[in-house]
């Protein structure tokens, strides 16, 4: 009996010793397969110092802070939410104000009268000469005239300091005004029921300010303080898209596009002068898809002559608009064929939630005619192939993550396909779009959205690094290596700040 008993014993103890090793060997293939995962994600390459370790332990514990407390309510989560309802709240986390700080390389994807905020807009609208036209639909227009203007106006044409003045009721006018100057609002829900819904309101937004906007002062001072306030947010370089319109003065002179070009560089030429610590700025010359081919060929001419008068200045050309509505890359096939030896192109492609459309189709396009940077690439997770071939060519990836939220190709932000191309390490850059009509900054909100929403919980220090570093890499700047130099020393400036100012007095 004594020794069946011990034969007993001895039979479950080998059997908890088998037990044990399988679950220690299934442990241990969680954790191969886990980092297997970490080893491929975006940024994953980069080494940290024992200085920027302090700093990745500081974000990482703001981090996880955020994503711990959403995981256990999520509906507290923020960044689940439309972007409406949190811009501000977030501006005043820790984890916002480091990102703030820092050195965030290029921006790549902006659009040049979608930078600064509606406050900004609407101060200018207390400058002299200008005048307001109240159409009967609701929309507004503005001219900047010495006399009363004789274009058409549904209503009349009246002096905007005159009409202010006469409300009765200043602040509230401007607050109906400012209205006109933003797509921001808290009946998004209500008024931005799908796509083309927001896509009008947005397209609303260029139509009022237009008068504005090209009218040549204000036009040179727009740009000159979009620059001023990317470098506030510490970005060091900008590639602009513009449509170059005609720009106008006061004298009745009005400025074809290679002209409002010549205003750039001119702007540009300033703005160096007295902030030489920037990097510089290149201009993507991006007029709209939804014309024919013969407008097309006149925009590659107007490209050429461009580049042939300011070689240092453009960097390329795309073309800008609604996808879905707006005319194909295929349909002007022939004429970006004709011209690719001269210019270098930079298209908007895959900024639409459909597949085997034309406008998710545009991604084929856009590679074949060897796109440098392709902008959104939103489609890009539904096309294998083509993500194969953005890999094998090395093209940069524009993602505009908060965009792509406000304008309702994605609800929640960790749903996203940039989850995707971030855990498969593909060439991404972070851009912001029209930043200044959905009242973001510069480029700080659309990091730390990325950082927070879409990131996996272990992505660190190392992919905020190499998101600036891409920029960079991807630009099309004429001395990378000095400008990442350039970086490099800022880099390590923000690190010391980080550990300086954080390490010790950071709640964490």
């Amino acid at each position: 009996m004594l020794k069946a008993i011990i034969v007993f014993l001895e039979f479950k103890i080998l059997l908890s010793v088998m037990a044990s090793e399988k679950l220690q060997n299934v442990i241990k293939q969680r954790e191969q397969l886990l980092q297997k995962d970490l080893e491929m994600m975006l940024g994953s390459d980069i080494v940290l110092s024992e200085s920027e370790q302090k700093v990745n332990d500081i974000i990482m514990k703001l981090k996880h802070r955020e994503l711990d407390y959403g995981f256990e309510n999520p509906g507290h989560f923020n960044v689940s939410k439309h972007f409406f309802s949190y811009k501000d709240n977030v501006k005043n986390t820790t984890l916002f104000e480091i990102l703030q700080q820092m050195p965030k390389g290029a921006l790549l994807h902006t659009h040049d009268t979608a930078v600064l905020s509606p406050d900004y807009t609407l101060k200018l609208t207390y400058m002299d000469n200008l005048y307001v036209c109240f159409e009967s639909d609701g929309g507004i227009r503005f001219l900047f005239s010495s006399k009363t203007p004789k274009e058409t106006c549904g209503t009349q044409w009246q002096l905007m300091k005159d009409v202010r003045y006469s409300s009765g009721d200043i602040e509230q006018f401007d607050a109906d005004l400012r209205k006109h100057f933003t797509i921001v609002t808290e009946r998004h829900n209500e008024l931005y029921t799908d796509i083309n819904a927001v896509w009008i309101r947005f397209q609303q937004y260029f139509i009022a300010t237009g008068g504005i906007f090209t009218y040549k002062p204000v036009w040179e001072q727009y740009f000159y303080d979009s620059l001023k306030a990317l470098r506030e947010d510490n970005v060091m370089y900008l590639e602009v898209r513009s449509v170059l319109p005609h720009l106008y003065d006061l004298e009745g002179n009005t400025y074809d596009s290679v002209s409002t070009a010549q205003s750039y560089k001119e702007t540009l030429d300033r703005f160096m002068i007295d902030y030489p610590d920037f990097c510089g700025a290149k201009l993507i010359y991006a007029p709209m898809r939804l014309v024919d081919r013969a407008t097309i060929k006149g925009n590659l001419n107007t490209a050429r002559e461009i580049k042939r008068r300011f070689p240092k200045l453009l960097a390329g050309f795309d073309i800008v608009g609604q996808e879905d509505l707006g005319a194909a890359l295929k349909e002007f096939l022939p004429e970006f064929v004709e011209a690719a030896n001269d210019l270098d192109y930079f298209f908007h492609a895959g900024e639409t939630n459909w597949n085997g459309m034309s406008s998710d189709e545009n991604l084929y396009d856009a590679i074949v005619l060897d796109t440098r940077r392709i902008g959104h690439a939103y489609a890009l997770i539904k096309h294998p192939q083509l993500w194969n071939e953005v890999v094998r060519k090395d093209i940069g990836l524009e993602i505009n993550v908060v965009s792509n939220c406000v304008l309702k190709l994605v609800n929640d932000v960790r749903n996203h396909p940039l989850a995707a191309f971030f855990a498969q390490n593909l060439p991404v850059v972070l851009g912001s779009d029209d930043s200044g009509v959905w009242e973001a900054l510069p480029l700080t909100h659309d990091f730390y959205v990325a950082f927070v929403g879409v990131s996996n919980r272990h992505a660190d220090l190392r992919l905020l690094k190499k998101l600036a570093l891409n920029s960079l890499k991807y630009s099309a700047h004429d001395n990378k290596d000095e400008m990442i130099n350039e970086f490099e020393i800022r880099w390590m400036r923000f690190i010391d700040t980080v550990v300086n100012n954080y390490e010790h007095s950071c709640k964490c």
